[in-house]
């Protein structure tokens, strides 16, 4: 009997936008070495655009709100910072990772690229302990405006949602909670569509400001 050819994972399509060549060249220069990525000139419905500049300016807040659309695209931002209110605003538009430029590496990049990509988000530890500690502090009121519906989560999806907010995977969640990698998936599928919430960023995002974590 013949040996049946190994399926190729197809390659993520991502586009790059930045301030400057320079930052622009550098992130090329940094993805377009791995198979599993394929630069495009163009967004690709399902694909990830990757963002770089210095601060949330309003041409890049202006620029990420035209390329992620209803189409199932994902951003990456690689910023110098991030103030709260605007993490809480580019996660409702549906960014799913952010990159601080003094940690945007080669493999920094690949791993946000991949994360967005298969829907897991990848945040800054010190941006998640940062609203974290907000909430501690009296910070942010719970979330009453748009893109923040005020309902409540399970146990079961605080549960996951904690773990999300502590960057794990789909399998490292279904592995520390003892379920399937299906059931987290439809966990996370449920949460996202009844709260009207665009990705796990943005589940993250409300699940803080609703002080569930």
């Amino acid at each position: 009997m013949g040996r049946h050819p190994e399926q190729v994972a197809p390659r993520i399509p991502v586009v790059v936008h930045a301030r400057d060549p320079i930052s622009r060249e550098g992130a090329l220069s940094a993805l377009e070495r791995d198979s599993r990525i394929e630069i495009r000139e163009r967004k690709t419905p399902g694909g990830v655009i990757l963002m770089v500049d210095h601060v949330l300016s309003q041409g890049t807040l202006a620029q990420m709100r035209r390329a992620v659309g209803g189409d199932g695209s994902k951003a990456v931002l690689v910023l110098d910072t991030l103030q709260d209110d605007e993490f809480h605003e580019i996660v409702s538009y549906g960014v799913s990772a952010v990159v601080w430029r003094h940690e945007a590496t080669r493999n920094r990049l690949i791993q946000a690229v991949l994360a967005a990509a298969r829907g897991d988000g990848d945040l800054p530890a010190d941006l998640l302990g940062r609203l974290i500690r907000q909430l501690g502090t009296g910070g942010p009121p719970t979330a009453t405006g748009p893109g923040f519906p005020s309902y409540g989560l399970t146990p079961r999806e605080v549960e996951v949602m904690r773990l999300v907010a502590e960057g794990f995977g789909t399998a490292k969640i279904a592995a520390e909670l003892c379920y399937s990698e299906r059931t987290i998936k439809d966990v996370m599928y449920k949460l996202t569509t009844r709260l009207n919430l665009r990705n796990r960023a943005h589940a993250v995002a409300y699940a803080l400001r609703e002080g569930y974590i």
